[in-house]
């Protein structure tokens, strides 16, 4: 009898611990792609996620493989979209690091990396 009673509670645990993880905002894609290598510095990095943000608590910030940040550092926000702008730049490793804040009040963060250059 106790061993029934685990095997109906372990579906709804899972279902649980399913729905909050799906309460967060994740990164769903980006351009400049993850990883991906491009022929000259972007203009901009816009990041797309899977819940809408919050503007006043989420930011970008991109820097070049030196360490030094060549965002402008006004991140844009719209619905589940974020942008900034970039400085022109120089080849090598650029890192995107973000930090977001949900609409239901979860925040995530992350970071991910690109190639400029030939």
């Amino acid at each position: 009898m106790y061993r029934s009673n685990i095997v109906r509670i372990i579906p709804l645990l899972l279902l649980l611990a399913t729905g909050e993880a799906s309460a967060h905002a994740f990164l769903d894609h980006a351009e400049p792609r993850v990883g991906n290598k491009v022929a000259t510095a972007p203009r901009e990095v816009t990041l797309w996620f899977t819940q809408k943000l919050e503007p006043a608590f989420s930011a970008i910030t991109v820097t070049n493989a030196a360490g030094q940040r060549v965002d402008t550092g006004k991140t844009r926000v719209s619905g589940s979209q974020m942008s900034i702008s970039l400085r022109p730049g120089g080849t090598g490793t650029y890192h995107v690091t973000w930090h977001v804040l949900s609409v239901d009040a979860h925040t995530t963060d992350g970071s991910f990396a690109f190639q400029v250059g030939q």
